[in-house]
């Protein structure tokens, strides 16, 4: 069975390099140029554009997906006001979406120009630059939530907008920004 859920692309991002690098600062490094309107997707290697693109070590790992939802509840946990859902430098951020249910799925993304296929795998676990370019706290607070990591199943792309997923796993968009326990990992099919 496959469940339908009505989503919003709220931020795409794609990195020629990599904006984090080494201990956190207390600079915020600039984030502008990786901001995309869509992105183009290749089966088995990730998003045209992306410093992980085509390489072996990110072959479940070419695409991250993130809940806004995770990056509102964690300001309001922290009283940090909005934050720039770009900022833990996920590639696709959604709306209405339980992203961490995902893990172990295969599931399609579907923005109007066809479904984009990609695989669930581990989490894309929070780095210690959160609390300097989020909040004091973000890096803790979003272990459990901060996304899921996914392997690129099929061609395609992905805009900014209303977008369809399709999914075995009925998705409750009211738990996305829930602190939940981390899943164990599930080779997918």
């Amino acid at each position: 069975m496959t469940f339908s859920h009505h989503v919003e692309v709220v931020a795409l991002l794609a990195s020629p390099e990599h904006r984090y690098d080494g201990r956190p600062g207390t600079a915020i490094p600039e984030q502008g140029a990786d901001r995309r309107e869509q992105l183009v997707v290749r089966a088995g290697v990730g998003i045209v554009g992306d410093r992980y693109a085509g390489r072996p070590a990110h072959r479940d790992a070419q695409v991250t997906v993130l809940a806004v939802e995770s990056l509102e509840a964690l300001a309001e946990e922290l009283a940090a006001g909005p934050l720039d859902p770009l900022l833990p430098r996920r590639n696709v951020v959604l709306r209405g979406a339980e992203v961490e249910a995902l893990r172990g799925t295969e599931f399609e993304l579907d923005c109007g120009a066809g479904a984009v296929r990609l695989r669930g795998g581990r989490p894309a676990n929070p780095c210690a630059w959160m609390d300097t370019v989020l909040a004091p706290g973000a890096h803790r607070g979003l272990r459990g939530r901060a996304g899921v990591r996914c392997a690129t199943l099929s061609d395609g792309v992905l805009r900014l907008g209303p977008a369809v997923l399709r999914s075995p796993v009925r998705l409750d968009p009211a738990v996305a920004g829930v602190v939940r326990p981390l899943l164990p990992h599930r080779r997918g099919s």
